[in-house]
């Protein structure tokens, strides 16, 4: 299976604006995601999709492939099938990768690429085990459970299974909590059905777009990882970026 990955990169930003142009070390955010998944070793190409000029022309400058996407788009993931189609060179399979994780793990897109070789799997996301009780009970954190064959449940910004006879000690070391780590890969033509959905009461409930594709009947395949994710959403967190990246 040839499979595309794709960094949707917006420009406007309401916590963030300018985002994938950002400087991190003397690296735009974009550029050290887009060299982060370019050393992925699943993925046979890499594009960037963007609805901005500026981003455009930033993205071209580093050398990377970009694509030209409609402003419209509610979602990265809206936004991805446009750019898959607009490739159209016969990947059947599509990664999503966030634009603002400059220390993105290639390893976590190659986990996605190799369950995308199962026939079986439409949709595939990965998962972390939650180490400390304040993961827990942070709403700007997804939180999944699965079944034994590691499809997901549910998927909630709140703390599930509720712990109904909890004794002292811990929460996270009375159950197998897992956190989402939000990205996602996707069979072309599972991808084409699900951006045709309209939201459902659920993703709206909890502002979680996968929640739709549960409610219409698509399995999510969920992958254990060991690595964590760090989205960069606002000057907080800029400012911690730019400290990794110099302490390195």
């Amino acid at each position: 299976m040839r499979i595309l990955g794709i960094i949707p990169a917006r420009f406007a930003s309401s916590r963030l604006p300018g985002k994938p142009l950002l400087d991190i070390g003397g690296l735009s955010m974009l550029q050290r995601v887009y060299a982060r998944a370019a050393q992925a070793r699943t993925l046979d190409r890499v594009v960037v999709a963007t609805d901005d000029q500026r981003v455009y022309a930033h993205a071209e400058s580093f050398g990377a492939h970009v694509v030209m996407t409609s402003p419209d788009h509610p979602s990265g993931t809206d936004r991805s099938h446009e750019a898959w189609s607009r490739v159209a060179d016969g990947h059947e399979g599509v990664v999503n990768i966030q634009g603002d994780e400059p220390f993105l793990d290639p390893e976590q897109i190659d986990l996605l690429g190799e369950a995308l070789q199962d026939p079986g799997t439409g949709i595939v996301t990965l998962a972390k085990a939650i180490t400390a009780d304040e993961e827990l009970d942070d709403p700007g954190e997804a939180h999944v459970v699965v079944d034994k064959d590691m499809n997901a449940l549910y998927f909630s910004r709140a703390a599930i299974p509720f712990l109904r006879d909890r004794s002292a000690g811990p929460r996270h070391a009375m159950f197998p909590f897992l956190k989402h780590v939000g990205i996602y890969g996707y069979r072309a033509s599972v991808l084409e059905r699900i951006v045709g959905m309209p939201p459902s009461a659920l993703e709206r409930a909890e502002h979680l777009e996968q929640l739709r594709w549960l409610e219409n009947g698509f399995r999510v395949r969920v992958v254990r990882t060991e690595n964590d994710s760090f989205c960069v959403d606002t000057e907080a967190d800029l400012a911690e970026a730019r400290r990794r990246v110099k302490a390195l």
